[in-house]
């Protein structure tokens, strides 16, 4: 769906033709910030990083609505664009890291943040950490709310049980559903992405990690949510999986192949993404940090896997 662009000031005609200024338009903005990382040793999900999206009817994360495109007044308005890192996994039976925020601002623009997702619970601190979704709780022998995932961001994460068979811990929360909470002999999966075609084509990003299995106790891995969460731990392969770089998605909880094994590191949350699209006609051309530039239609498309800027 083309963005519309407000013309007539500052037309001219002549020759039979009429050249129309670009300015002022609406530029769209997809904002992730990097998912977190999962916890340590039996560790919940890391939650994926926040989301804000303001292309055509599509939704932000955490159930909310499509936020205002800017208003680009003129030429030489230098966008910046911040793009998180994803949180580090959880060692030595510790929680996941946050993921880093990613942002885009610049003068007489309002900046648009979005919060990195919330660190997956681990073995000896079972809470899931509060973020652009909410990291998945720990359980050893204790019952947890999921960690608090950031309003028209993200959703919760899932909770941890230590009165239902297996132990279980919970999953990350995702950008279009909540962590999904352990349950009897299952730890939980990461909530789902959400899917968006500001690129042109339908892509899902922004899922949470799936919580480890608890070999020790009996409770199997959770799964990653769609759109780049990864998978939590299991017997074998203890660390589980990371979060999809570029995806935001949150990092696999750790399991623990026995008790020897309690220390073993979760995994990585994925890095965010920053995507801007405006009008064809009003591109500069001008840019740093190599963005990836398509079209879409009357539109181009500016996706920033790293920091950057675009100059108007």
């Amino acid at each position: 769906m083309p963005l519309l662009s407000t013309r007539g000031a500052g037309s001219a005609k002549g020759f039979g033709w009429t050249r129309f200024s670009a300015y002022p338009y609406s530029l769209a903005y997809l904002v992730i910030a990097g998912g977190a990382g999962g916890g340590s040793a039996t560790g919940g999900g890391g939650g994926a990083g926040g989301y804000r999206n303001s292309f055509s009817t599509e939704t932000s994360g955490g159930g909310g609505s499509t936020e205002t495109p800017l208003t680009i007044l003129g030429k030489g308005t230098v966008i910046t664009v911040t793009v998180g890192d994803g949180g580090a996994a959880g060692t030595l039976n510790q929680e996941g890291s946050n993921g880093d925020t990613s942002e885009i601002s610049g003068a007489g623009i309002s900046t648009i943040t979005s919060t990195g997702g919330g660190g997956g619970g681990g073995r000896a601190d079972e809470q899931g950490r509060n973020g652009g979704c909410g990291g998945g709780s720990s359980s050893d022998g204790i019952s947890l709310a999921g960690g608090t995932g950031t309003a028209n961001q993200g959703f919760n994460g899932g909770s941890s049980s230590s009165v239902i068979a297996g132990q279980p811990s919970g999953g990350g929360g995702g950008v279009g559903a909540v962590g999904v909470n352990g349950a009897a002999n299952k730890s939980g999966n990461g909530g789902a992405g959400l899917a968006s075609s500001i690129t042109g084509s339908s892509v899902t990003r922004g899922g949470g990690g799936g919580a480890g299995e608890t070999e020790f106790y009996g409770a199997a891995s959770g799964t990653g949510g769609s759109g780049g969460g990864g998978t939590g731990g299991v017997t074998g392969t203890p660390s589980g999986s990371a979060g999809t770089a570029n995806t935001g998605g949150g990092g696999g909880g750790s399991g623990a192949a026995g008790a020897a094994n309690n220390n073993v590191a979760g995994s990585a949350g994925g890095k965010g993404v920053v995507i801007l699209r405006l009008p064809t006609g009003a591109y500069s051309g001008t840019t740093t940090g190599s963005p990836t530039v398509t079209t879409s239609g009357t539109d181009t498309v500016l996706t920033f896997n790293g920091s950057g800027s675009y100059t108007t």
